[in-house]
């Protein structure tokens, strides 16, 4: 009964909401001099050969959106009423890859923030394995798709031309929602759930589909993961990213002010040996 009231309340409308990703949460990294770097950098390595040249990487990608096609296309014997439906996407990590940023912060010894602005406006991420077929698959099905992201608003200009560049259906303002002057997309959900029956949510961090999970400790975010397990794979798909997100930043308390060197530490704390 207590977790059924907990879905209750995260579905709202119709649909479970909140969500912060983007790479804002990769503010955790710092930026605190070449040495210091290095060290900061070096546990991003295998994260981001796994995104790259993992051909797992790309199997889970291609699962999650297989699941997703399947849940749109079960929606479609549904009742829907008056409203359209629509599948709300997260953008870096689940529409497009990043980690091309990533690595360059590695071989350059650098940390986020530093030459994201550079990244942002070159404009050039690819899509996520199979993101561009099923959000093509949405269209075809008289669906909408609305891509909410925590990336700055500044760059809704160049977000709209990457998107268009790659192919990408819905590459337009009004399916666009970039944060403003808050991370927490609450507000930007319940604008397109006034519109729309919300069938799915897709993303990469657990605060993409509810705020439940927002600003939970370690143990916090798996409580509540098991209590909604049967949410997963069929009202909220995620897509893997081992680069950055809530889940490192829960090590940290949510502290960006930390050094790398108290970053590696806490690190090391959580992990589990024998």
């Amino acid at each position: 009964m207590k977790n059924k009231k907990l879905l209750i309340a995260i579905l709202g409308l119709g649909l479970a909401t909140t969500l912060t990703n983007c790479q804002n949460t990769t503010a955790s990294q710092g930026n605190d001099g070449d040495t210091e770097n290095k060290t900061a950098n070096e546990h991003l390595t295998m994260a981001v050969l796994y995104q790259q040249q993992a051909a797992e990487y790309r199997a889970l990608c291609y699962q999650a959106f297989n699941i997703a096609q399947m849940r749109v296309e079960e929606s479609t014997k549904m009742l829907g009423g008056m409203k359209p439906k629509a599948v709300i996407m997260d953008i870096d990590e689940t529409v497009l890859d990043n980690s091309p940023y990533e690595a360059k912060c590695i071989l350059d010894s650098v940390s986020y923030p530093t030459a994201w602005d550079k990244w942002m406006y070159k404009a050039d991420a690819k899509p996520v394995p199979g993101a561009l077929a099923f959000v093509k698959f949405v269209e075809e099905m008289g669906m909408q798709v609305y891509y909410v992201s925590n990336r700055k608003d500044k760059y809704r200009k160049e977000t709209l031309q990457n998107l268009k560049d790659m192919k990408f259906p819905f590459a337009s303002d009004d399916h666009l929602l970039l944060k403003t002057d808050q991370s927490s997309k609450r507000e930007r959900w319940d604008q397109v759930l006034q519109k729309n029956m919300v069938i799915l949510m897709i993303g990469d961090n657990l605060n993409d589909f509810s705020e439940v999970f927002e600003k939970k400790t370690v143990d916090g975010r798996f409580e509540v993961t098991d209590s909604l397990k049967s949410e997963f794979g069929k009202r909220f798909i995620v897509l893997p990213n081992a680069m950055y997100g809530e889940w490192e930043n829960a090590f940290y308390e949510y502290d960006f002010s930390k050094t790398p060197a108290e970053k590696k530490s806490l690190r090391h704390q959580h992990l589990i040996g024998f």
